[in-house]
């Protein structure tokens, strides 16, 4: 686990890594580290390239990810705050979680979630 990063006032996270995706899956599933890391990189390499030829890919009970437009502004240089720079128009990654997922995340207990990082050593 990595360190904790602060969501609000009164909750906060530990940064869950591939890494520790991996162990956790290849122990819950009994396959291989090498070839669970394997199915994590091929499955971010396919969500990635269906991404990048503009397709939206749907994981039903977790989310979507889809492509929007972030449109164009004006910005600054912080070193010369007089020049100003047009940033044109980009694709972005937007992620929307299901309900399932965000129904879940509701649920969860604020002072269970801090008592359960405070146990572990990961509190701020």
């Amino acid at each position: 686990m990595r360190p904790v990063k602060r969501l609000a006032s009164h909750l906060t996270m530990t940064t869950i890594t591939k890494k520790d995706l991996v162990a956790e899956l290849s122990n819950a599933t009994g396959i291989k580290h090498a070839d669970t890391l394997a199915m994590v990189e091929a499955f971010m390499e396919l969500v990635s390239k269906n991404l990048a030829e503009g397709n939206e890919v749907t994981l039903r009970t977790f989310g979507t990810f889809d492509l929007r437009v972030a449109r164009g502004k004006i910005g600054r240089n912080p070193k010369q705050p007089n020049s100003e720079v047009m940033i044109p128009d980009r694709c972005v990654v937007r992620f929307k979680p299901s309900k399932e997922l965000k129904s879940r995340v509701a649920a969860l207990s604020v002072q269970k979630v801090n008592g359960a990082q405070a146990l572990n050593g990961n509190h701020v």
